[in-house]
């Protein structure tokens, strides 16, 4: 018996792990509670006197009432790569205690935070992690499951990228195009940091009917944010400036970029969270007030990548320097203050080579003088 406590009591989820529907009953484990691994998207069961944690028992038995041992081998693909072990617990069920194993976190791996919640979850990140779980397991069995985890940061990002694409209310204005596209194949030949896939499709003509089958490839990326920090009173702006492999491959000889503070987006945040941690993480710098300037594909012929990007108001005094990065992300990150007149110097001589940065340094001349109101 395998006893469930956490995100695997979504059923929508248990399907996509599971790879079909399975049979499940109510237990609880006594002395246990449910709480959120502090800074994740995920639960902990932990010893807790007096409480007690509702969960869901699988027979991975063979035999009468029990399933095949498929079952067993898709659950700790999904959970022994994240710091998960098997063990023994006991729990309650309407026909008295049962002996099962449960999923339980490596002491010391994470810290507890506040009680989880199913429903909480659910609301919060339950679309994306079961988008997330298609394509995480489609790794199995072919992947050990630490090399899976290592991605899956990856696949939640896209995923809540997915999430959001599909909440957009559909667009009104002069676009004529409409229907559905229709894919006849699709594949993935690589997955990693990004995904390439590509697709046989046909597609709906203005004329109304479909084109010929076509082949098309992607670059399958997460949303992510930019954001121009600006101060009003100094009249100067921040920019960040890094190693780009991007330009290193077109065969740029000064493959460092000036930029906009930017990064993707996480599992479970908003753009806003986003610009406001990403500031935090490549300048050091706690921002005021967000001001947006759009959402947009800066490549929508080869780039699933859509950016949500910010002007920002903030203190940029004489001499303010960053931290430089994040060395877990493998960060090296110089910061720069540039005056209004300067950033504008930059454009005009085509040295600001990065679209976000070009977009937010118009949309700055076009609002500085309001803002210096």
């Amino acid at each position: 018996m395998i006893f469930l406590y956490g995100t695997l009591r979504h059923l929508p989820l248990l399907r996509v792990v599971l790879g079909r529907a399975v049979e499940t009953r109510p237990a609880t484990a006594p002395d246990q509670a449910v709480v959120w691994a502090e800074g994740q998207g995920f639960p902990l069961m932990l010893p807790a006197p007096g409480r007690s944690a509702a969960g869901l028992l699988i027979d991975t038995e063979s035999g009468p009432g029990g399933v095949d041992g498929e079952v067993q081998s898709r659950l700790d693909f999904y959970e022994l790569g994240f710091g998960y072990d098997l063990a023994p617990i006991t729990v309650e069920t309407e026909d008295g205690p049962v002996a099962a194993r449960a999923y339980l976190p490596r002491p010391g791996l994470w810290q507890a935070g506040a009680d989880w919640s199913l429903e909480d979850w659910v609301a919060r990140l339950g679309p994306e992690t079961v988008l997330a779980a298609e394509a995480f397991m489609a790794l199995w069995p072919a992947t050990e499951p630490e090399r899976a985890a290592e991605r899956y940061p990856q696949m939640l990002q896209r995923a809540a990228s997915q999430v959001r694409a599909r909440a957009e209310p559909v667009p009104r204005g002069p676009r004529k195009g409409r229907g559905t596209p229709e894919i006849l194949s699709r594949s993935v030949p690589y997955s990693r940091f990004f995904e390439v896939a590509e697709a046989d499709l046909r597609f709906p003509k203005f004329d109304g009917s479909l084109s010929r089958r076509v082949n098309r490839a992607a670059f399958v990326s997460c949303d992510a944010v930019t954001v121009l920090p600006y101060d009003p009173a100094r009249d100067r702006v921040l920019l960040v400036e890094q190693f780009r492999f991007g330009p290193l491959m077109r065969g740029d000889p000064l493959p460092w970029m000036l930029e906009p503070i930017a990064g993707r987006i996480d599992g479970g945040e908003s753009p806003e969270q986003a610009a406001r941690r990403e500031s935090v993480e490549e300048a050091g710098l706690r921002l005021d007030r967000l001001i947006r300037i759009g959402g947009y594909y800066p490549s929508p012929g080869t780039l699933t990548e859509f950016l949500y990007s910010f002007l920002a108001l903030a203190d940029l005094p004489e001499g303010f320097t960053g931290p430089g990065g994040l060395d877990s992300e493998a960060e090296d990150i110089r910061v720069h203050l540039l005056s209004f007149d300067a950033l504008m110097q930059l454009i005009d001589a085509d040295q600001g080579t990065t679209g976000p940065l070009i977009l937010s340094a118009l949309e700055l001349a076009r609002r500085r003088d309001s803002l210096r109101r």
